[in-house]
């Protein structure tokens, strides 16, 4: 009898052992699923620091490629990475965190980018068009290339307000990167008198090759497709359209609408890896 008690014991307990084992397994946010993350961090003046989330894909240790992505609005991440991911964020929805994975390849790396350390909960868009944010996000992005020396490229992504910084940085310092995308780009800088920084921006000032990723349905007053298709055309710059989505929900600015490209994240990131693969947009429409 005490063999077979001993026995359900130790049956109970690896059972309890494999379902811990389970429950751990999925504490591994859906957008975190397949990548291998470390927080990065490095000194800025004073002290202030500059953070951000370098992810590649499992068993990938050599990407030759990475993407820095430049979240929206407010553009304060201040990420929390646990167990080699990042578990939590203050912008855990936003377009390009919610959909890294799936930009994230063999090749592809990517870098999700904080505001500095002392910004408060907002990234102001003053401090995104100066040289001063070019400077503190190059500083990790120099980091992170002393620690991955395969990586020989570097573009600029940004989303909604992150295209104020995605646009500048282009200018600021052309030679530090490969290219530049702009997605859900601010169109309307003078709309609720909000991010005038962008207000008459020459995407021409930049040797950098530049690309728009737009919805043809954006709701959000800052971000028209029209406004995207006129600046597109006025400085030749190609435009990438995306049609359709599903479960579209919040406000019109907000990240599960059309703006956040809700419901085609998969096809909008595999159109911005081509982009980095070949440099060009072969893929002018997302339907």
């Amino acid at each position: 009898m005490i063999r077979l008690i001993t026995a359900l014991a130790h049956g109970a307990a690896l059972m309890a052992l494999f379902a811990g084992g389970a429950s751990f397994a999925q504490t591994v946010p859906a957008h975190a699923q397949g990548l291998v993350e470390e927080l990065v961090s490095v000194d800025l003046s004073g002290s202030k620091k500059q953070v951000g989330v370098y992810s590649t894909k499992k068993g990938a240790d050599k990407p030759t490629k990475l993407a820095v992505l430049l979240p929206g609005y407010p553009s304060v991440v201040r990420p929390v990475v646990e167990n080699g991911v990042m578990t939590g964020s203050k912008l855990n929805g936003n377009f390009l965190i919610r959909a890294r994975r799936f930009l994230v390849d063999d090749s592809v790396a990517t870098l999700v980018v904080d505001c500095q350390s002392e910004s408060g909960d907002y990234c102001a868009s003053s401090y995104q068009a100066s040289k001063q944010r070019q400077e503190d996000v190059d500083k990790l992005i120099g980091e992170v290339k002393k620690r991955v020396p395969s990586i020989t490229e570097v573009w600029v992504v940004g989303t909604s307000m992150g295209t104020i910084s995605s646009s500048f940085m282009a200018v600021h310092n052309p030679a530090g990167y490969a290219g530049a995308v702009h997605t859900a780009s601010i169109t309307e800088p003078f709309a609720k008198g909000s991010y005038r920084e962008l207000g008459g921006f020459d995407y021409k000032k930049s040797t950098v090759p530049q690309f728009f990723v737009h919805h043809s349905a954006d709701p959000c007053a800052l971000t028209t497709y029209s406004g995207a298709k006129s600046i597109a055309e006025k400085y030749g710059v190609p435009l990438i359209t995306v049609a359709g989505g599903t479960g579209f929900q919040g406000g019109a600015c907000e990240a599960f609408t059309e703006h956040g490209f809700r419901g085609k994240e998969k096809e909008v990131m595999n159109a911005i890896s081509a982009i980095i693969q070949s440099g060009k947009a072969t893929q002018l429409e997302i339907n």
